[in-house]
């Protein structure tokens, strides 16, 4: 046990000390990611507004699925649920393989491993604040003014943030050990983006264990919090048994992420 607390230590100095780095380096990913094409980064906003299109339009106009889905603008009811994914599903695919990108800094030159999955996670999240200002600003266009519950979203917003970095710690040292686990996540994505609650109402789902299944997903506690604040009808706190569910999963998967990054780390620098 004395190991893993002094990887805890590790972790967290890790982080104070080289948290200007950290935070360099995560400006820099984005510059990298979209260097090189003309609009530059404007493309982490573009691609995902092309892709809430698609979905709107192939659900309303193809499908006619969100006909009398919800009384709530089913526009801004897709959104509110799309754009917590994004970020989402960015950490599921660069949060799984961060330290593969990296691997030049564990490789060539003396940097805190630990910091890699949050260089990663900052830069995702940095792009998905934009767009989810982007949705507060849609919203009272559209009719639908602030209330008290939007005062909530940051934090929901944090919790998202917390548990997908526990996942790119988790994950990361694994897929640089495994590429066959990075693939395996991969292919899982499209699963989780249909098993999510973000084309449907769960509440709606005849079958109780299915729902119950769905509801202990990590991802609809997030997606529907944000829904939930932006519709103002609920707190996170309305149903305690689902925010304690959730809050075990997050300490889970840091605990989880805590162990593969102590289980893994110095094996990482020689695979790579």
């Amino acid at each position: 046990m004395n190991g893993y607390f002094n990887t805890i230590k590790e972790i967290i100095s890790d982080h104070s000390n080289y948290k200007e780095q950290t935070i360099k380096m995560a400006k820099s990913d984005l510059i990298r990611t979209y260097r090189g094409s003309a609009l530059g980064w404007s493309w982490a906003v573009i691609k995902p507004v092309i892709t809430i299109f698609i979905y709107w339009f192939a659900m309303t106009i193809g499908l006619r699925a969100g006909k009398g889905l919800t009384n709530y603008d089913y526009f801004l009811w897709l959104i509110d649920g799309l754009v917590p994914w994004f970020y989402i599903s960015d950490m599921f695919n660069r949060g799984t393989d961060c330290m593969r990108k990296y691997r030049y800094l564990i490789t060539k030159m003396h940097y805190p491993v630990s910091t890699i999955p949050t260089i990663v996670s900052l830069a995702n999240f940095s792009i998905n604040m934009v767009l989810m200002l982007v949705v507060v600003i849609l919203h009272p266009i559209r009719g639908y003014m602030p209330t008290l519950h939007w005062l909530q979203l940051p934090v929901i917003l944090f919790l998202s943030y917390l548990m997908f970095t526990g996942w790119a710690l988790f994950a990361g040292p694994i897929s640089a050990i495994s590429q066959d686990f990075s693939q395996l996540i991969k292919s899982l994505v499209f699963a989780l983006l249909w098993g999510s609650g973000i084309f449907f109402d769960v509440e709606r789902i005849a079958n109780p264990v299915i729902q119950l299944v769905l509801k202990l997903n990590p991802i609809t506690f997030i997606i529907y919090g944000v829904r939930h604040s932006f519709m103002g009808d609920a707190w996170l706190w309305s149903s305690p048994r689902q925010l304690i569910v959730f809050l075990v999963e997050l300490i889970l998967m840091l605990v989880l992420g805590v162990w593969s990054y102590h289980r893994l780390r110095k094996e990482i620098p020689d695979v790579l």
